[in-house]
């Protein structure tokens, strides 16, 4: 069987990981002004503020970090995988990062200019490289990754401490008129805006995705999720200890994020909250594994678990179904609804593709875009259908 091998929990723990992605990126389509150096001026109430805080405190800069963290981990995977079938792991993996760096690309282009994928298979080969490195080492390296990231985004806050305010961002009244346009104007957007964006994640994200890639490694290699004993110990210290600093670093950058945009004190709280946001990634694997363990655990699990085999396809679903919420592919929300409305939006979308994805594993193997990447990682062309036999 296709899944005789598969963790059950990890691919629980990638739809939790769907599930905050959603939560962040609705905002990249639904707000003009999301990520710009200034709130949009239409939702400044209270309450809109107190939404945005919220999001940036659960979601924003954690969920990232787990789905990296189970890429490592899926990497030590994909090495047993080409050892039980007496497969060259280079070449195999060559072929699945080409293929993922080349759906996230074509992902950009169309869908969403913020695509990640492509990072991922970048980084992947980086990962490649360092694939006879001892769990150790890769976890010392991803320490060193965090914390020299995070001091240095500090530091270069406080080196623009005396600088002036931004000026209104106009990069948003250009987005605001292509998502409120026809879908070629959205499609151009989304394709215009890709290289920047790429390199913005690049010099963003890329480096605390790289940590996340070596620590998720390291806990493959001593095959964390497959001993239970080790792993319920390792959550309890964790929401004991890891959890009071990750929430508390979350809440400096949600803070400044929400009532300080733009300004040094953002660059600052980013820099502590990229030290902290991995013991917060952390304590919601724990949470969620420690759920797991419960017998009234067992339907959640199950229930994300099938959300989460499917994790690439649902990802460029999520793309899709918010672009045709809220661009000219299709309703043109976009800052039509307040910050509360927007987050409404993220439980009935989850929710369908909690039920999209159990009808289509009740009838095939993989989602399509795992189908599409499995066929370039074994340059075969897999079996879809459940009833296919070998």
């Amino acid at each position: 069987m296709a899944d005789a091998h598969r963790l059950h929990h990890v691919d629980a723990l990638r739809g939790l990981a769907l599930l905050g992605i959603l939560s962040v990126n609705i905002w990249a389509f639904a707000d003009s002004h999301f990520a710009s150096p200034s709130p949009n001026p239409a939702y400044t109430s209270a309450l809109d503020n107190a939404v945005r805080f919220t999001a940036a405190l659960l979601f924003e800069g954690k969920f990232y970090l787990l789905f990296s963290f189970l890429f490592g981990y899926s990497f030590t995977l994909q090495m047993d995988a080409a050892a039980r079938a007496r497969a060259d792991f280079l070449p195999r993996m060559l072929r699945r990062q080409a293929g993922l760096i080349a759906l996230g690309l074509l992902h950009g282009a169309l869908l969403f200019y913020g695509d990640i994928m492509s990072l991922y298979g970048m980084l992947g080969l980086v990962l490649l490289a360092c694939r006879h490195w001892p769990p150790q080492r890769a976890a010392k390296v991803a320490i060193w990754l965090l914390s020299t990231v995070g001091l240095a985004w500090m530091l270069l806050g406080l080196l623009l401490a005396g600088a002036t305010g931004e000026p209104p961002d106009p990069g948003a009244l250009v987005k605001l008129q292509a998502f409120r346009g026809s879908a070629a104007a959205t499609q151009a957007y989304h394709l215009g805006h890709l290289a920047e964006t790429l390199g913005i994640i690049l010099t963003v994200q890329a480096p605390s995705a790289m940590a996340q890639f070596f620590l998720g490694y390291a806990a493959g290699r001593v095959r964390l999720f497959e001993q239970p004993g080790l792993y319920r110990a390792a959550a309890h210290r964790l929401l004991r200890l890891g959890a009071p600093m990750g929430v508390a670093g979350a809440a400096c950058y949600a803070t400044a994020s929400t009532y300080a945009p733009g300004g040094w004190l953002e660059v600052v709280a980013f820099g502590f909250g990229q030290m902290t946001a991995p013991l917060l990634c952390f304590s919601y694997i724990a949470a969620a594994l420690l759920l797991f363990g419960r017998p009234a655990g067992k339907r959640v699990e199950n229930a994300l678990a099938a959300t989460g085999r499917m994790a690439l396809s649902n990802y460029l679903l999520q793309s899709l179904l918010l672009g045709l919420l809220f661009t000219g592919y299709g309703l043109r929300l976009i800052d039509r609804l307040p910050p509360l409305a927007i987050m409404a939006c993220v439980a009935p979308i989850y929710a369908l593709q909690m039920l999209l994805s159990r009808w289509w594993l009740a009838r095939y193997r993989y989602g399509p875009g795992e189908w599409l990447l499995r066929a370039a990682t074994l340059a075969a062309l897999p079996l879809l259908r459940q009833r296919d036999e070998r």
